[in-house]
């Protein structure tokens, strides 16, 4: 740990950490006192909290902590009478037996964290120890509750105490319209994602709710079960100020489920009257009129997710060829194959990245097309084996095409190939005629 002793960040949040002892923390040497930020939340072990609290303690710019679901709530108030200066809190469980004293305790140690605007955690929450927090939601800027339990009524009367919420991880839509006029990110993610609910509750009105209520807001990631037309017209009228909008319906190819049309004029509508879009993910039932729109449209659009749509390789041209400002493309599951691809080649060299899997793109048009443009890296990913094992018509799993000066990479694993200007060229005049678009 002496090599560490200039360390500010320790993040392990995603990682895969095997800790057999939990007691990893006193390894930090007394003289240790530079921690700015602390993210042990992914961590299913408990550590000792004796060693939390001394090097908390001894790190006085610690900004940002962030724990994991063992550390119980009851000693939550001990760390942060330790660092009032904190900005951020992750607080971990949120549960204990109700208990004045912890409750009072809790109370009094946040409300002395004058600094504290994001706050997070909250595994398992009793609903009898949220007002708690409530002396600190009016200084919020971010309320993460992507794991928290809490319940509707619970969340209503948490999220009217946060007038300058700048960030919200979840549901309380309606409520949140009406009271954070600030807001300028909305990310909604569903609880059970794989689960058919028998009443749908992440509907299209929240996110109309949200639009009409936060004129402010220009960033959206918004999971749902359904959508309309409609909703997504009136979501553009009302945020055309929007830069980023991503919409993950959770069923592949799910139309309108009032008209039982696709969903083309109202993603049409976001980019219609969007105009300053520079990211946008599609959902739903969608044919190549959306690309249409799209490419009619998006014209400051940088970044483009696409999957389970379109009809054919009309689709993936008006994209390529209408996009001008467009730098990172990601398809899966659709349609568009060799003419698209080829077609609009030169467009690639303007691009950072062009992602396509599970769509239909042959071997030899990834051939072709890496002879054809040198300063391309054209990478085949496909863990059936070697693509030269099977017909040059038959599509690839993967490709990755990226603008590079430095050529190809030298740490490719074994199921990648590299399409350089060098590949034996066999591709068929058939595959690489690309009239007709």
């Amino acid at each position: 740990m002496n090599l560490l002793r200039n360390l500010k960040e320790l993040d392990l949040r995603e990682s895969d950490v095997d800790d057999v002892s939990g007691h990893w923390l006193s390894h930090f040497p007394d003289t240790y006192t530079s921690l700015v930020s602390l993210n042990i939340s992914c961590l299913a072990s408990e550590v000792s909290f004796s060693a939390l609290e001394r090097l908390v303690t001894r790190c006085p710019n610690l900004k940002s902590l962030k724990l994991n679901r063992a550390v119980p709530l009851e000693k939550l108030a001990t760390l942060l009478h330790r660092a009032p200066q904190l900005e951020e809190l992750g607080t971990g469980g949120y549960t204990a037996e109700v208990r004045p004293d912890v409750y009072s305790g809790l109370s009094v140690a946040l409300s002395g964290c004058k600094n504290l605007k994001c706050l997070s955690g909250f595994w398992d929450a009793v609903p009898a120890y949220l007002p708690a927090v409530y002396s600190v939601c009016s200084r919020l800027t971010t309320l993460n509750l992507s794991y928290a339990t809490v319940q509707s009524y619970d969340l209503v009367k948490l999220l009217s105490q946060c007038p300058k919420l700048q960030r919200l991880w979840d549901v309380g839509l309606e409520v949140l319209a009406s009271t954070c006029k600030d807001l300028r990110e909305l990310r909604v993610f569903p609880s059970e994602p794989f689960v058919m609910e028998p009443n749908v509750a992440l509907t299209e009105q929240g996110l109309v709710y949200v639009s009409m209520g936060c004129p402010k807001l220009e960033s959206v990631l918004y999971f749902c079960r359904q959508m309309t037309n409609a909703a997504l017209v009136t979501i553009a009228r009302n945020r055309p100020n929007m830069t980023r909008f991503r919409l993950c319906i959770i069923e592949p190819k799910a139309p309108d489920y009032l008209t039982l049309e696709p969903l083309d004029v109202g993603f049409g509508a976001i980019v219609e009257h969007c105009k300053d879009l520079r990211r946008l993910s599609l959902s739903g039932l969608l044919t190549d009129k959306v690309f249409e729109y799209i490419g009619t449209y998006a014209k400051k659009m940088e970044m483009l997710s696409v999957a389970f749509a379109g009809d054919s390789d009309l689709g993936m041209h008006h994209v390529l060829s209408g996009c001008d400002s467009l730098r990172k493309l990601e398809i899966r599951d659709c349609p568009f194959g060799d003419k698209a691809l080829l077609a609009n080649a030169s467009k690639l060299e303007t691009m950072r990245s062009l992602w396509m899997s599970s769509c239909s793109v042959s071997f030899g048009a990834c051939k072709l097309l890496g002879q054809k443009m040198p300063k391309l890296n054209v990478e085949v990913i496909d863990e059936r084996g070697s693509p030269d094992s099977r017909p040059e018509s038959c599509p690839v799993e993967r490709v990755f095409i990226y603008r590079t000066v430095a050529g190809p990479r030298f740490d490719m694993p074994g199921f990648v190939w590299n399409m350089d200007q060098d590949s034996t060229m066999r591709f068929s005049r058939e595959i690489i005629t690309t009239n007709g678009l």
